[in-house]
């Protein structure tokens, strides 16, 4: 019940991460606003269950109008805002050579404008009450230049790769560490947790071949990644801003 009191937003709770996310922060003790394309009426019941007050909107987070919407929806319906963690996401596959543009401006569009823009409308709130707790989510295909190895089977590419999710992950990556130095003076943290791959519809078609490579042997779990979040959103991480925290099963080490 670290978060007793307190009130988060979750972008994209309607998804696995997202999910784990919100179900994670109302175990702590928030109160949710729900915000997803997609209903979330079954973790809304689940937040409602625990005594929590719920915010349940449909958010398309690639509109500036629309976040602002929830923000303010948030705070009407919550009387407060201290957290935002920005899952909302899409996943594509496929070679670069042959990626549309369309498909370009998609995943760009929702996986870093979208963050940005969620990012932007919880600033002013935070700032006037001089404290805030910003989790955006990343990715090891942000660090990691892809997961597939084309040089050894080609077809791993297309089921495994995307250079525009990657390419926009690394831009939350960026956009964490510039908003931690800009909020930093306010009490405002803002924190990336980074996953490799989760169990997920995103992960199904993955190859075994790559699934090999983890060192711990297995797929992560999505409350995995809502336990790092819940670090990074409480009270206790105070000190700890500009961090991107992976959560990828040794995949990747830096």
């Amino acid at each position: 019940m670290r978060m007793q009191g307190r009130v988060a937003i979750v972008t994209g709770a309607a998804g696995g991460i997202g999910a784990a996310v919100a179900r994670r922060l109302a175990m702590e003790g928030a109160d949710l606003c729900l915000a997803d394309l997609r209903g979330c009426a079954e973790i809304a019941a689940d937040a409602r269950a625990m005594g929590r007050r719920v915010v349940d909107l449909t958010v398309d987070v690639t509109s500036k109008a629309a976040n602002e919407r929830m923000v303010e929806n948030a705070r009407r319906g919550l009387g407060r805002l201290d957290v935002l963690v920005a899952v909302a996401g899409v996943v594509s596959m496929g070679p670069a050579e042959t990626l549309a543009e369309a498909e370009w401006d998609r995943v760009m569009a929702v996986n870093l404008k979208g963050v940005f823009l969620s990012c932007q409308a919880v600033i002013p709130p935070m700032r006037a009450a001089r404290y805030g707790r910003i989790v955006t989510i990343g990715s090891v295909l942000a660090k990691n230049g892809g997961n597939p190895r084309p040089w050894i089977d080609r077809t791993e590419q297309a089921r495994a790769g995307n250079v525009a999710y990657g390419a926009a992950k690394a831009g939350v990556h960026a956009l964490t560490l510039y908003l931690a130095k800009e909020l930093a003076a306010d009490n405002i943290t803002v924190n990336c947790v980074a996953p490799g791959p989760i169990a997920s519809a995103m992960t199904a078609a993955l190859p075994d071949s790559i699934r090999a490579l983890l060192p711990v042997g297995r797929l992560g779990r999505p409350e995995e990644v809502a336990d790092a979040v819940a670090y990074l959103a409480g009270e206790q991480a105070g000190f700890t801003t500009g961090e991107i925290l992976d959560v990828n099963g040794g995949g990747w080490i830096d």
